[in-house]
Parts: structure tokens; C-alpha cells; sequence
């Protein structure tokens, strides 16, 4: 059995552990008065909404495209996504979907350095959307904390924010600069992850050099020839990650819950930022139990364990199994499975 079969083992047990932990920790008599009551069609709505977020995203992939000149159809990319979000779905911390996109744009024509732009591209403007949007999910939740501990948590929020901003900018404008101070932190902390030789320390500079030069160039390409692109981005993005909050709120909706939009949002965005740490494949098992823990905060305990189910089959089992038949559609070749997921995630 290759690695990739057993990440797929591996991210499934461990989704479907937490989950059954969760709801054996809530279920009780309220659970199953909700159950009878379930409202299916808002789950199924939940479900087109899912869906719809792909197409979302691929409007931004081709909008990206388009802007550095070149053009691929439409659904086309969708695939590509699909078939990404099911490698990320099944490798830790979902470290083959971008690779995989960027092999399959690669192979639709746009050259490799275009094609990373795009990728690190779309990636960068995720985690400014999400972060940027921490000190205000904080905000909106301080009901939720004491006041003391919510005066330092949003002071706490708001410069790391601040930080990660001005790092950027300071990244674009000053790559070198930045390639030392990441080159002295990473040589603080390499003992501590086991790189103790010289040689291993020397591949994880050489790593992190290429990684700042990827980053460097990637956002200039589109900052110099991309503006339309990158605006685009900006609000496809925007869009994205709108109607993937609000599946949420549907879900509970589905089981006679009401809560504030606002309050769900800002819930997410702290569950957003927990799962870009966890090196567990697709975050299973982080995904389920922090899921659990922010939610707690707003939604009843009884049905705690139901909405983990319902939210996870949607943003997770829904991807393994859409990414899985695109997959299987698009790459029909085993040699160029491997290729592409095979036992590397390096692009």
C-alpha cells in the first residue's frame, strides 16, 4: 500500500473518530427530537451551495489566467480544481492540491512560472482575507469572552494582522531583507524540528529561498502585467469564502437553529485559521473537534454533534467524492497518477 492510500485511510479514520467522539460526548433526547424535525431541503441547498463555491473558484483561477494572457475553458478548470481538492483532502495539511493544480494548468499550456503565480496567487489571497478578518471575528464574538481576555485577544489578533501586512509588503519590496530574517528564525528552530546536521539545515535555507523567490515573483507578475486579475481575485475570493461560510447557516437552519450570520462567520474564520496548522491529512480530527469547540459557543449543545456531521459531509466527504470522479475522469493514465500524486507532493 502506497503513502497516498494511506493518507486516504488515515484522514478517514481519524474524521470519522472525532465525529463519533463528538456526538458521543452530545447526543441525548433533545438530538433526537431535532433529527425528526430535520429540515432536508436546507441541507440539500447547503449542498448546491457547495458546489456553487467551485465554479466561484474557478472563475478566479480563470480570471487569474486570463489576466497573464492566457486562456483555458471554463470547466476545464473546474476539474482541476476538483481534482486538486482531492489530493488536499487526503495529504497533510493538504499539501498535494496545489501542486496537482499547478502540474494541471502546467499541462493545459500556461508555463510553469505563470501557472505558480496563479497558484501562490489565490493562495495569498486567501490567508489575507482570512486574517484580516480576525480582529473583526473577534470583535463580533466579544460577547462570547470576558472583557479582559477579549481586550488582549483582539489587541493580539490586530497586530498580528498588522504584522502579517506590513511583512508582506515589506516582503515585495525588500526580498532579500526578508530571506535573511526568515534564514536566522529558521536556523533557531531547525534543531527543534530534528534538522541537527549541517546538511539538513542547509536544504530547509535553500527551501525557504526558493519559497521567498516564488512568492517575490509570483505577486509581481501580477502587480506589473495582472492588476486586472489580481482585482478579480480580490473579489472572487470575497465571494468564495462568503458562500462557504453560509453553509453553516443553512445547516442549522435545517435543524430549526437560528443564529446570527455575523456570529457563524466569525466562528469560521477562527476555524479557518485553526485548520491551516494541523499536519493531519484534509485536518481530519482537527477540523471535527475544533469545529466543536468554537461552535459550542453559539449553537446548542444537543446538536452540536449532528452539525459536525452534517458541515464535515459537506466540506469534506463531498470533496473526496466529487474530486474523486473528476479524477477518475480526467486522469485516466496510472502513470500520470503518480505523477502527479503519487507518493510527492513537490510540484
Amino acid at each position: 500500500m502506497n503513502r497516498y492510500k494511506k493518507w486516504l485511510i488515515a484522514s478517514l479514520f481519524i474524521s470519522v473518530a472525532s465525529i463519533t467522539l463528538v456526538n458521543g460526548l452530545t447526543f441525548n433526547s433533545e438530538t433526537i427530537e431535532a433529527l425528526r424535525k430535520i429540515k432536508i431541503e436546507y441541507i440539500l441547498i447547503a449542498g448546491l451551495f457547495h458546489v456553487f463555491s467551485f465554479f466561484i473558484w474557478g472563475a478566479r483561477t480563470r480570471a487569474m489566467c486570463n489576466a497573464l494572457g492566457y486562456k483555458v475553458n471554463y470547466l476545464k478548470i473546474v476539474e482541476i480544481i476538483l481534482s486538486g481538492v482531492f489530493v488536499a483532502g487526503v495529504t497533510p495539511s493538504s499539501a498535494g492540491g496545489e501542486p496537482v493544480r499547478l502540474s494541471m494548468l502546467h499541462l493545459n499550456k500556461i508555463p510553469l512560472g505563470k501557472a505558480t503565480a496563479v497558484i501562490v496567487g489565490e493562495r495569498l489571497l486567501d490567508a489575507f482575507l482570512v486574517f484580516s478578518s480576525l480582529p473583526f471575528a473577534l470583535y463580533i464574538m466579544k460577547d462570547t469572552l470576558p472583557s479582559s481576555k477579549f481586550n488582549v485577544a483582539l489587541l493580539i489578533a490586530s497586530l498580528l494582522a498588522l504584522m502579517a501586512l506590513s511583512f508582506f509588503i515589506y516582503g515585495l519590496w525588500k526580498p532579500e531583507k526578508v530571506k535573511n530574517i526568515i534564514r536566522r528564525i529558521t536556523g533557531r528552530i531547525a534543531p527543534l524540528l530534528g534538522k541537527h546536521t549541517d546538511a539538513s539545515i542547509s536544504h530547509l535555507m535553500e527551501k525557504v529561498d526558493r519559497e521567498v523567490d516564488l512568492f517575490h515573483e509570483s505577486i509581481w507578475i501580477f502587480i506589473s502585467v495582472g492588476k486586472k486579475g489580481l482585482l478579480w481575485g480580490m473579489f472572487f475570493t470575497y465571494l468564495f469564502w462568503t458562500v462557504e461560510f453560509f453553509l453553516l447557516i443553512l445547516i442549522l437552519a435545517g435543524l430549526s437553529q437560528t443564529t446570527s450570520i455575523l456570529t457563524a462567520f466569525a466562528a469560521q474564520v477562527f476555524l479557518a485559521i485553526v485548520m491551516v496548522v494541523p499536519a493531519t491529512p484534509g485536518a481530519s480530527g482537527v477540523a471535527e473537534l475544533g469545529a466543536a469547540s468554537i461552535f459550542s459557543v453559539f449553537i446548542n449543545a444537543s446538536i452540536i454533534g449532528v452539525t459536525i456531521i452534517a458541515w464535515r459531509a459537506l466540506t469534506y466527504y463531498m470533496n473526496l467524492l466529487l474530486g474523486g470522479l473528476i479524477s477518475l475522469k480526467v486522469i485516466k493514465d496510472m502513470d500520470l497518477i503518480k505523477k502527479l500524486i503519487g507518493d510527492s507532493t513537490e510540484p
